[in-house]
């Protein structure tokens, strides 16, 4: 308590602003961090598209 009647007030403002970024980034970094551990669903692969395919080698 006696630091901040001592302190200056433009200090105080400074530690304080500095206090408020610092929380915010590490609201950023936890907001990130629970997206990324979310699963997506890619799908099976589907290789119809291949499968009507014959190679030059199984003709000859």
């Amino acid at each position: 308590m006696r630091y901040w009647s001592s302190a200056w007030p433009g200090e105080i403002e400074g530690l304080e602003v500095g206090l408020a970024g610092a929380q915010d980034k590490l609201a950023q970094l936890d907001a990130e961090e629970a997206r990324s551990r979310q699963v997506v669903d890619l799908g099976m692969p589907s290789f119809s598209h291949l499968a009507g395919r014959t190679s030059a080698a199984t003709l000859a």
